[in-house]
């Protein structure tokens, strides 16, 4: 059976929990009925002999004279009609039998237990089984008599059991039998069921294997409807997401190696031109300046990549207090004013002139928009307008940040606040930078939700719960 895997397999669990369990309610039910069955046969054996002997009693009541009562009692004996199924016999006064209705005297295979139970009993009367000793099983039920004759002081009456037990042999036989086919109809039908479980479920984790060792090309084939289906289809957009999830990474590391590399790259070019430079102010100032912008960027992008790194281990934390969202909005705003005029792109802001407080940590808020900002400018167009308002609205804080710039497509736009993912490999950025301002909009208790279609723009919505005056 190692097909089934019985050791330490569910198999194995089955066989010992359901169909042991199935073994012994058959083995309880079989003895319960022999019993049942035996004890009803004996009743009826016993009742019989119980009447018969009735009979002879009221029969022989009706004498009293010791010579007609002596031929009474040899009449009833000898002249027995049930001799083949029956015996009966008359005991002495010491528990002798003196009169037999099969003719045949016994010697010493019976003995006379049964004749001084009933001369003890207060109703005169014992029901007794016993072995002979040549092995038979009988029934014996013995009565004393009100009589004035020596010879004749009990009768008894007495049946062979074992055409009983004979019977009782083949009820057990047919009982075990019915039993056996009950047996192995469920061992042939639960194995059937179990290797239905245990093939998939052996299928799943040689596949989950391959997936933790980063083969993700493998599927599970799903045969049935049922809960393990649902675990086949589960397991398998499992490896959809983990596929995604590590072709984003690798995209992502890619991105990053990149733009990583990028800044690295002007600022050594510039540092070694500046150190053979020596009397050109103004080629030194340019230089010192890309150095400085790019170190700049460099700082930002690590500083994402260690936020990112922090929520991903839940070292990520907040320290607020009562923050004026419309002070850190224009901070974002003016830092980023001057550079979207570098790349053509007009930013628009209309401040109102008063917002609620809002509860919060100040310089995370002010990194979100940053982020978005930075994503309007630079995901815009030479040319292009990034519009940004701040506004009230059923107790939240709202601002909205939209451009006109390249858009993101359908299908992108639901994975955009990913971890790893990059909607548009063309432009500069790590691609984590949304997916930590979504985390920390969150963990204000506010929403951060994106409408965009490619080629028309973007539109940021950001809510952010008002602090309760």
């Amino acid at each position: 059976m190692t097909g089934f895997g019985f050791k330490r397999s569910i198999t194995m669990r089955w066989a010992l929990n359901t169909l042991g369990l199935v073994i012994v309610i058959l083995l309880a039910v079989e003895i319960m009925t022999l019993f049942l069955a035996r004890n009803y046969y004996l009743n009826t054996a016993e009742q019989y002999l119980v009447s018969r002997m009735d009979s002879i009693s009221a029969a022989l009541s009706r004498f009293t004279g010791e010579s007609a009562y002596r031929s009474e009692v040899r009449n009833i004996v000898e002249g027995f009609s049930e001799k083949e199924r029956f015996e009966v016999m008359a005991l002495d006064q010491n528990g002798k039998v003196t009169l037999t209705s099969s003719g045949f005297q016994p010697s010493n295979w019976l003995k006379a237990d049964d004749f001084f139970g009933a001369k003890n009993s207060p109703d005169g009367a014992f029901k007794t089984d016993a072995t002979l000793a040549n092995g038979e099983h009988v029934l014996c039920y013995t009565v004393t008599l009100q009589s004035a004759v020596p010879e004749y002081s009990a009768m008894r009456i007495m049946t062979s059991l074992d055409s009983i037990d004979a019977q009782m042999r083949q009820i057990a036989i047919i009982l075990t039998a019915v039993a056996a086919v009950i047996v192995i109809l469920m061992l042939a039908s639960g194995l059937y069921f179990v290797k239905s479980i245990v093939l998939p479920v052996r299928e799943i984790s040689d596949i989950a294997r391959g997936y933790a060792e980063g083969d993700f090309s493998r599927r599970i084939e799903k045969t049935n409807d049922d809960e393990l289906g649902e675990l086949c289809d589960s397991v398998n957009y499992m490896a959809e997401e983990l596929e995604n999830t590590e072709k984003m990474k690798n995209e992502f590391i890619s991105s990053v190696s990149h733009e990583l590399r990028t800044p690295l790259t002007a600022i050594k070019g510039w540092s070694e031109t500046l150190y053979n430079i020596e009397d050109d102010p103004e080629t030194f100032r340019k230089g010192m300046r890309v150095i400085t912008g790019e170190t700049e960027r460099l700082s930002e992008m690590v500083e994402e990549l260690l936020d990112f790194s922090r929520i991903q281990d839940g070292r990520f934390t907040l320290v607020k207090e009562t923050t004026d969202i419309l002070a850190e909005l224009g901070d974002a705003v003016l830092i980023y004013t001057e550079r979207a005029k570098e790349l053509g792109v007009e930013i628009e802001y209309y401040e109102p002139e008063m917002l609620p407080f809002v509860y919060g940590d100040a310089s995370r808020l002010r990194q979100v928009f940053i982020n978005i900002i930075d994503n309007a400018v630079k995901y815009s167009n030479a040319g292009g307008k990034v519009l940004i308002e701040a506004f009230a609205e059923k107790g939240d804080v709202v601002v909205l940040i939209s451009d006109n710039g390249v858009g993101i497509s359908a299908e992108d736009l639901p994975k955009v606040k990913t971890k790893f993912y990059k909607a548009n490999l063309t432009r500069r950025g790590s691609g984590i930078g949304l997916a930590v301002a979504n985390e920390i909009v969150e963990m204000h208790g506010g929403t951060l939700l994106l409408n965009s279609e490619l080629g028309k723009g973007t539109t940021v919505r950001i809510s952010l719960p008002a602090e309760e005056k």
